[in-house]
């Protein structure tokens, strides 16, 4: 019998939720809600995955969870910011967000995207260590929000940490 995940798609935290439980085999029947991160956390210890998922080594969990607790005030709020500005008030309102506030939206983005970059992932190609973890996967989605955004924003975590339009 699958699982069911309860999932709201339209979460970046919940995206990551999906995408783990596809990438690990994990059988699930999907309905809709959100608690990602308790949800990942759950879903490595009940189906055994990998360590590397979710770090049994106590420098790492903390790593993990540091970063868990950080992203929804920071790359989670910044980002959906510059989401709403960019793909849905526009929609909502007929009228493209004024620049200045575009800028604003975009520097406060680009600040967190240096904290990634120089906080968690340092010399590390992922932020618990050399293999990918459950943190990354819910950094990835948060990130990918702006690609969705727009087709023409270019992201730019390791080399810059910044979003450029072309």
């Amino acid at each position: 019998m699958p699982l069911e995940l309860h999932l709201d798609l339209h979460s970046q935290p919940c995206r990551s939720v999906f995408v783990f439980a596809k990438i690990t085999k994990i059988p699930f029947e999907y309905k809709a809600v959100d608690l990602a991160a308790a949800i990942l956390q759950y879903l490595a210890a009940k189906h055994c995955t990998p360590d590397h998922w979710y770090p049994a080594d106590l420098q790492k969990r903390a790593r993990f969870d540091e970063y868990l607790s950080w992203q929804h005030t920071n790359i989670r709020a910044n980002g959906s910011k510059v989401f709403w500005f960019r793909a849905v008030l526009p929609v909502v309102t007929g009228a493209p967000v004024p620049k200045e506030k575009m800028d604003s939206a975009m520097e406060d983005l680009n600040l967190v995207l240096k904290i990634i970059e120089e906080k968690f992932l340092q010399d590390r190609p992922f932020i618990t260590g050399e293999k990918i973890s459950l943190a990354d996967i819910v950094a990835i989605e948060e990130m990918m929000q702006q690609k969705w955004a727009s087709g023409s924003l270019l992201l730019r975590i390791r080399s810059g940490c910044s979003l450029k339009t072309h």
